[in-house]
């Protein structure tokens, strides 16, 4: 497999801020891969997604993405790429079939191929017979769900997700976690960060754990427990790497 993101000393400093959020991070995600990025809070993920996203300007240091370099393909990597974030991106008086209409539009889907895709994914995640509901009544797993389609309709090829079941029902995760391995195998390599690292042992073929904005450890989830001292699973590696005190902070 060839590398699909691939980034290269990239570091970041925010305005009045003491220290790097990110610090000579390097990285590079294969093709086809589900790579969990997994860190405590003030580890550096939401600044490296943001980044590799557009949202923000690393202080120095570049990326690509398929082989695209940001500052001259902009418009090209925003194309192939989808986000999940975790708060949710839906207009909450709309129902979830014109949330999904609406949001498909913007990635340039349209006529009967967006209808098609809408009503596949809400069928897929149990929502079609509520797609005429608006999405204020949802319970939370089911705007979850419709969040996640608004990412994906136009099947991007490399997608971004942000906690993907937080706050959801164990039926709503199941779902959820089986949607994306069917993106997945068809073809699109996803990006996932988490605190449930019990499914992240689970779900992502690799992974990485960062803190102090540079990574500590990259490997798969079998082979960093085997190689972390008196490990049983992803728990007691990540603990290992980054310690046991309180992130509490501002």
């Amino acid at each position: 497999m060839q590398p699909i993101i691939q980034i290269n000393d990239l570091a970041k400093k925010y305005r009045d801020a003491e220290t790097y959020s990110l610090n000579h991070f390097s990285l590079e995600i294969l093709e086809g891969e589900i790579f969990g990025l997994l860190g405590p809070n003030g580890a550096g993920k939401s600044t490296l997604i943001s980044i590799l996203c557009g949202l923000i300007e690393p202080t120095s240091g570049h990326f690509t993405i398929n082989g695209l370099n940001y500052d001259k393909n902009a418009f090209a990597i925003k194309k192939i790429i989808g986000v999940v974030p975790q708060e949710y991106a839906l207009y909450p008086t709309l129902t979830a079939r014109e949330n999904l209409m609406y949001f498909g539009s913007m990635y340039g889907l349209k006529g009967s191929e967006l209808k098609d895709k809408v009503v596949e994914s809400l069928e897929f995640l149990g929502l079609l017979k509520f797609a005429d509901k608006r999405v204020e009544t949802f319970s939370g797993g089911m705007k979850r769900r419709v969040n996640l389609i608004a990412g994906i309709l136009h099947q991007p090829k490399v997608l971004f997700l942000d906690e993907p079941t937080v706050g959801v029902d164990v039926q709503s995760k199941n779902a959820i976690i089986e949607y994306l391995q069917k993106l997945n195998a068809n073809g699109t390599t996803i990006i996932y960060t988490s605190h449930h690292l019990a499914e992240a042992q689970e779900f992502c073929t690799d992974i990485a754990i960062v803190d102090c904005g540079r990574v500590f450890a990259k490997n798969t989830p079998q082979a960093l427990i085997e190689l972390t001292p008196n490990a049983k699973d992803l728990e007691d590696v990540f603990l290992s790497l980054t310690g046991k005190g309180l992130r509490d902070g501002l």
